[in-house]
């Protein structure tokens, strides 16, 4: 089997559960080693190590809180030390807090910030000190960044709004240096962090598939961007939904 990045080193944000540890599979798949972080899933961390390690693949889990700014920069500094390097950042530890307007607290508001945006840029930042000529840099936003689609979601859909933004913007500060910088934007995706059928078959009229998405289609797209045939694209959001904004 082909292994189009073996040569190279990884680190996934939040990549111990849902999409992130789909991402982290499908890149040790590909031939990377793969370091990835995570906050309290601390048992599927370890099992994910050990089922990639027992693939003969390279893995590194990291527990790191991304509202701490200097937990994400050490986990980069540690990726590095640990496997010699760093050639791809996916950046895609995020969380939800749902609340309408009248009742979201300024505490709410800031730490969904500090996750699903400071983070992010933190976290590029300091990968991007390592990174060489070739480096991919790929964030994981979301479709309600063009629509938010249902009520008390606003914060969120802000946050989603500013990675779509701020990946364009780093597309230019980096290429320069040969490093393309993309957003992956998902749709609605069934993975065990959103296990309720119930949700799923509310969603299922909206989507132009009639399905939702599955975490490894979503890791597919992320697999692309990582490799050699996407060297031309950055800048980009690429929104992966089945349908949902048609």
């Amino acid at each position: 089997m082909s292994q189009p990045l073996s040569t190279k080193i990884a680190l996934v944000t939040g990549g111990s559960r849902g999409i992130g540890a789909a991402i982290v599979r499908r890149l040790a798949a590909d031939g990377a080693a793969v370091a990835f972080t995570y906050s309290n899933s601390e048992h599927k961390a370890k099992a994910i190590v050990a089922e990639l390690e027992a693939a003969g693949g390279r893995a590194l889990a990291i527990r790191a809180d991304s509202a701490d700014a200097k937990a994400v920069q050490d986990a980069v500094a540690l990726t590095a030390g640990h496997f010699g390097g760093l050639d791809i950042l996916v950046s895609n530890a995020g969380i939800l807090i749902l609340n309408p307007l009248d009742d979201y607290s300024l505490e709410d508001f800031d730490r969904m910030f500090a996750v699903n945006v400071r983070a992010a840029f933190v976290g590029i930042q300091a990968a991007a000190r390592h990174m060489k000529e070739g480096g991919r840099v790929i964030t994981i936003g979301s479709v309600t960044a063009d629509r938010s689609g249902f009520p008390t979601s606003s914060v969120y859909s802000m946050t989603k709004g500013a990675i779509a933004s701020m990946t364009s913007g780093l597309a230019r500060d980096l290429g320069p240096r040969g490093i393309t910088v993309n957003n992956i934007q998902p749709g609605p995706t069934a993975t065990d962090m959103n296990p309720n059928e119930d949700d799923h078959e509310r969603l299922k009229p909206l989507m132009a598939l009639g399905r939702l998405g599955e975490d490894r289609e979503i890791a597919g797209l992320a697999a692309y961007l990582a490799s050699a045939e996407a060297a031309f694209v950055t800048g980009a959001s690429l929104t992966i939904d089945g349908g949902y904004l048609a």
